[in-house]
């Protein structure tokens, strides 16, 4: 397993090239194939963004959307779960009711006003390197874990209700439990109006150009490199866990579902925030652009270790085209979306109020995860920064930061208390 952001290689130093050129000199034999299998994919993509295109010019939505109520009152419409599984994304309602949020998000202000953060940051900005090819200049993504929000918001019972209704829409027999919720701290976005320097490019987490050479996600994607990419089912967990990460900070080195967010402000399409490209199946398009035969065979379409995963207009013109920003959310509303969904944020905050979120993905119980439980228990305890990310340690002198006292039964069990 990946040691996270504390390991001594940093993985921008890996030179893997060796690694792709024995891959792609594997798969030579199935070249044809794969090019048949990219031209399919292609179309599948294709025809996907233009449904979404059509969708958007027409007002209606495309990302899917449900109301915490219905899972609590286990009243989801059937259609959401086929329609959350094909666009691999989904807005939940409610989870929170929005005085709640809007109490958290003045909390998280207090919590970085007393303790000074933003003149301690400029100290330690250069820590941070994981989007670095991407457009970001200096973010508006704060790296606290601990503050009392944050905590409470992870160990929410209603929280963990909503994960385990998404989990749920996996296949994870023998996997996960899909009803019991590891802790994986995150960091927070407070984004000013009229703020330019936030927006990431169209990208990909958790591995990169391990999505080719590691066995373990060479398993997961088994059907799409054998040339058979519509036997390939992003919900299908079975060989999920056996993938390694490249250690790196703010690498994920746990296995998440789906990553999210809690929105703890009102913010929209114009407001900076979130893009998605709703396609579950988009990964197969990426994973087969890179092994063609205009894409030298040291390279994987600009792939590199240790970074996020580019979907760039010079190599993924074809799906980047079906990127569209989620619709307007409210405070307490949740977003998750697919572990293998390309996403992005929007250049420009064009609002007049902050767009705030508290990151809280889907990280089910299971072994990989329960693995890097201990690790980031003596974290929280010390104050320090989560093991995945850049060991700024912020918070070790904060005032008012989140103790072992402020866990619920709920909280300590997904910390591993």
């Amino acid at each position: 397993m990946a040691s996270g952001g504390r390991a001594a290689a940093v993985g921008a130093e890996f030179d893997v090239r060796d690694q792709i050129v024995a891959f792609k000199r594997k798969l030579a034999p199935r070249r044809e194939a794969l090019k048949r299998a990219y031209v399919e994919a292609k179309d599948h993509v294709t025809r996907g963004v233009d449904v979404i295109l059509r969708e958007v010019a027409a007002g209606r939505g495309v990302v899917p959307e449900l109301d915490y109520r219905d899972i609590r009152n286990n009243t989801v419409p059937e259609a959401i779960g086929p329609s959350i599984r094909k666009s691999g994304c989904a807005v939940v309602r409610g989870v929170f009711p929005a005085e709640l949020a809007g109490e958290w998000f003045a909390e998280v202000g207090e919590y970085l006003e007393t303790n000074h953060y933003e003149e301690r940051e400029v100290e330690k900005r250069s820590l941070d390197k994981y989007f670095s090819a991407l457009k970001a200049g200096k973010p508006q993504v704060f790296n606290v874990y601990w503050s009392k929000p944050q905590v409470m918001a992870r160990q929410d019972a209603r929280l963990a209700e909503t994960r385990g209704f998404l989990d749920r829409l996996w296949k994870y027999e023998g996997v996960f439990n899909p009803d019991r919720q590891c802790t994986y701290a995150d960091r927070v976005r407070r984004r000013q109006p009229g703020d330019k320097t936030l927006g990431l490019s169209p990208h990909m987490d958790a591995g990169t150009v391990e999505r080719w050479i590691d066995p373990g996600y060479q398993k997961v994607y088994e059907n799409i490199f054998a040339g058979d990419w519509r036997g390939y089912d992003p919900f299908d967990a079975t060989h999920r866990l056996e993938t390694r990460e490249i250690p790196s900070p703010a690498v994920c080195s746990m296995f998440r579902t789906y990553q999210g967010w809690t929105a703890l402000t009102r913010q929209g399409p114009k407001d900076g925030t979130l893009r998605l490209i709703p396609i579950a199946e988009g990964i197969a398009y990426v994973l087969l652009r890179a092994v063609q035969d205009d894409v030298d065979e040291s390279d994987l379409c600009g792939a590199a270790p240790g970074r996020a995963l580019g979907v760039s207009p010079e190599w993924h013109r074809d799906l980047i085209a079906g990127l569209v920003s989620i619709p307007e959310v409210l405070p307490g509303d949740t977003v998750f979306w697919h572990t293998d969904i390309c996403h992005a944020v929007g250049d420009e905050h064009a609002g007049s109020e902050y767009a705030s979120v508290i990151y809280i993905g889907s990280a089910p119980d299971c072994a990989k995860n329960r693995a890097y439980l201990p690790k980031q228990r003596q974290a929280f305890l010390e104050g320090r920064s989560a093991p995945d990310f850049a060991a700024m340690d912020f918070e070790v002198d904060f005032q008012g930061r989140a103790t072992e006292k402020d866990l619920t039964d709920l909280g300590r069990a997904q910390m591993g208390f």
